[in-house]
């Protein structure tokens, strides 16, 4: 027997309501159950909503407790340098963890297996050890910068370029596995299981009797972010060798490059937009006025989730379609 949002509605709510919410719950069975194209970019929407509002919970959460834990300072401190971190780190893709979303579905669609594996073992290469390299160059300017950086900045930022690398990966890997409508693959490492996992180091770090501290909170970020993407490449990797058979490689790296870059300007900005206040905010008040503004930052994000739950289902299908049944796009 086959769940039904609307029969289960009509059995446990008051008719009035039942019959009032029916048209939004016959279209979430709808989503739910659709065998086609257009149910399978509804379902990751769906997932990649359900994601993001579960993801919001745990930060409410994670930033009371981070905030108890370590101080509203040493936290603000640590705050400043994870959204950092998160920024470059997504930068340093340089457009790759987009782009793969439209190379992949298109080479899938025209049987194009050489270019298909190519661009899997490639983009991961080019992504890693262009993020390494910017993490040494990163470190180096705030050794270089120190004496015009605040002294408690200035080993937490060390500190912090550790993860830059995974947190690149871990954004290519995302779109890699969004490039296959791997919705809970795609997004549950980034948003649900490494802020868990940064709680859970966090307090196993300060059961150990470390110094409750924004170094400590680091620590447990970069412990968490490397288990995290670690875990997510092998499963990224594993389900890629199912789905994709062994044989020869085609690298067309310049092809690909071409299409990143201007995706990273594009993208690049969009995402400065949304997190450089946080940065802007750091360089000009005292870290405990960062957290408290982080906090309340973290609150209006809501208003952009259902633009990205839209987008990680339904960009994969335009580049499939595009290449494969153009006349399915209208």
């Amino acid at each position: 027997m086959r769940f039904s949002a609307a029969t289960t509605a009509g059995r446990f709510l008051p008719q009035r309501w039942a019959l009032r919410m029916r048209p939004l719950l016959g279209r979430i069975d709808t989503i739910l159950f659709t065998a086609d194209a257009r149910g399978e970019a509804g379902r990751m929407s769906l997932i990649a909503f359900s994601i993001r509002i579960i993801s919001a919970l745990i930060a409410f959460v994670s930033q009371v407790l981070m905030a108890r834990w370590i101080g509203s300072f040493e936290y603000g401190i640590s705050v400043l340098v994870w959204v950092t971190m998160v920024i470059v780190g997504n930068l340093a893709c340089l457009g790759f963890h987009t782009s793969v979303i439209r190379f992949i579905p298109e080479y899938r669609e025209r049987g194009m297996l050489a270019e298909l594996r190519g661009i899997v073992l490639a983009s991961r290469l080019f992504v890693l050890v262009a993020s390494t390299l910017i993490a040494g160059l990163g470190a180096l300017g705030v050794w270089l910068a120190s004496d015009w950086i605040e002294n408690y900045y200035v080993i937490p930022f060390i500190l912090g370029v550790i993860c830059l690398p995974m947190i690149a990966l871990g954004d290519l890997l995302q779109g890699l596995a969004r490039a296959n409508s791997w919705a809970l693959l795609a997004l549950s490492p980034t948003y649900l299981v490494r802020p868990v996992l940064i709680l859970v180091f966090m307090a196993l770090m300060l059961g150990l009797h470390y110094v409750p501290d924004a170094k400590t909170a680091i620590f447990a970020s970069i412990a968490a972010t490397y288990v995290t993407t670690l875990g997510q490449l092998m499963a990224v990797t594993s389900r890629m060798d199912k789905k994709v058979p062994p044989g020869p490689m085609t690298v067309h790296f310049g092809q690909w490059i071409l299409v990143s870059l201007p995706i990273f300007l594009v993208e690049g900005f969009f995402f400065l937009l949304t997190n450089a206040d946080v940065l802007m905010v750091g360089a000009s008040l005292p870290p405990n006025e960062v957290a408290v503004y982080f906090a309340t930052v973290k609150t209006l994000a809501l208003v952009h989730f259902v633009y990205f739950a839209v987008k990680a289902g339904v960009a994969q299908r335009y580049a499939q379609f595009t290449h494969g049944e153009p006349d399915r796009l209208a």
